[in-house]
């Protein structure tokens, strides 16, 4: 079973899947002769679909791309869990994205449901405007305003308003395209095949617009990333990152891969804080959203020159071994505060092994070299598999992430900031070690 897994996310995540895929999509669209099409869905009360959609527009108009806009629900229960965090850490995050790539300030409101269909109506009615992309923006501004009742009926002067059934129709029509071509989330775009979520993912498209019609000159699209750039040796202080991370994440493979040199960089105390994975706490994870992180994550790996694609999810006793030897790896030695960077490593060989090499963590077969590949002998992984302290431990972790108003891996904290949560959000926690430390801020909408 373990080599037929191997065989089929090795498939799924190879280059040579992806650019057969979309060489087919790039010859099926001359034949027909048609332009080149990408479909947005738009979440009204999503903050991130302001925030990417000037720039999936810019980016549009530059390579000639046609935008259709579909109006979509939130997603259901099932994708997205704790859906009261998401919403609070969503609206948190994209106010942080627009000021930091010089967008217009995002309101802080929290819209209601009544809010969000008299916005949806008014959004649906704007779609046959001339300039739909502009009226969508003002009108999920207003949807997320503070002051959204009088917001919305500045918005609803200038475009109107569809009836019920008419807004329904078109909303369950964009959750059926949507669902129809394999996502979940509103803010995405999908271009012959793949998805691109959020202005995060943006700069993927555009490298890949580029390379099909030879545009040269400055990229539009922003890649909001690590700078690491030189600290002074002598500090002041010496900022703590808690970094939350489980071993059923592969988005946590390119945190834990990355971390340590953001630590050392900075002079930063890491603290890892493991957790059992959402699957593993009883909350769902679609397969929609399993394929689609997959392919993400290999792209992210890609990127930052991380291997990755060869799975065997170590899901349940993997997972659960896996963390017993954690929990001994950070206190070996001298005391937990001096134990992470043993943790580290093992973390990191660990995630290596399900997620880059393709080795099954449930058996001593699988668990013992990779623990003995950063020098943990097989006495000290059947000590710590013996001992079943790690789980409270993990739960304590839980609680404090939930405190952070945070549910997922891979997230970070610095000392007593607010939190961050997944692995695009590194630069993020750079910015705080810089302020921890009283260093200038990166401009990070310079390239």
């Amino acid at each position: 079973m373990s080599a037929i897994r191997r065989l089929v996310t090795t498939a799924l995540t190879s280059d040579a899947l992806r650019d057969g895929q979309r060489a087919r999509h790039r010859l099926a669209r001359r034949m027909r002769g048609g332009a080149m099409t990408a479909d947005f869905f738009f979440q009204i009360d999503d903050p991130y679909g302001p925030v990417a959609l000037p720039f999936l527009a810019a980016l549009a108009e530059h390579h000639g791309l046609t935008l259709r806009l579909h109006l979509v629900p939130a997603p259901d229960a099932a994708a997205a869990p704790e859906i009261d965090r998401l919403e609070d850490y969503g609206r948190r995050d994209a106010r942080m994205l627009a000021t930091t790539l010089g967008l217009e300030p995002m309101g802080s409101g929290h819209p209601n449901p009544a809010q969000i269909a008299r916005a949806q109506a008014i959004a649906g009615a704007a779609l046959g405007n001339d300039r739909p992309v502009d009226a969508l923006i003002a009108i999920a501004r207003a949807c997320l305003a503070d002051n959204a009742d009088a917001a919305l009926d500045a918005v609803a002067q200038q475009h109107g308003s569809l009836n019920e059934t008419s807004t329904a129709a078109l909303v369950n029509a964009g959750a059926a395209t949507r669902q129809k071509l394999g996502h979940y989330l509103g803010a995405t775009t999908h271009f012959e095949g793949e998805f691109y979520w959020g202005v995060d993912r943006l700069h993927y498209l555009e490298a890949r617009l580029r390379a099909e019609d030879g545009a040269t000159g400055a990229a539009i699209c922003p890649i909001l990333d690590l700078r690491a750039l030189p600290a002074p040796e002598t500090r002041a202080t010496q900022p703590r990152i808690d970094f939350y991370l489980s071993f059923r994440s592969p988005y946590t493979l390119v945190a834990a891969e990355r971390i340590g040199a953001l630590a050392d960089a900075y002079g930063a105390n890491l603290r890892l804080k493991f957790v059992l994975p959402m699957v593993m706490r009883g909350l769902p994870v679609p397969g929609a959203k399993r394929m689609y992180i997959t392919r993400d994550t290999k792209r992210e790996a890609a990127r930052a020159g991380i291997g990755f694609g060869k799975i065997v999810d170590p899901v349940g006793l993997g997972v659960e071994r896996g963390l017993a030897v954690l929990h001994h790896a950070i206190n070996r030695e001298n005391g937990p505060d001096t134990g992470h960077a043993s943790g580290l490593a093992f973390a990191q060989s660990f995630l290596r092994a399900a997620f880059a090499d393709g080795i099954d963590m449930t058996s001593d077969a699988g668990l013992l070299p990779v623990a003995a590949r950063v020098g943990i002998d097989a006495a000290a992984v059947h000590a710590a598999l013996a001992d079943p302290s790690w789980q409270t431990v993990a739960e304590a972790n839980r609680t404090d992430l939930f405190a952070l108003g945070l549910w997922g891996v891979p997230s970070f904290q610095v000392d007593d900031r607010p939190g961050w949560w997944g692995q695009d959000r590194l630069w993020r926690v750079e910015d705080d070690l810089r302020d921890a430390l009283g260093l200038s801020a990166i401009d990070r909408k310079m390239a």
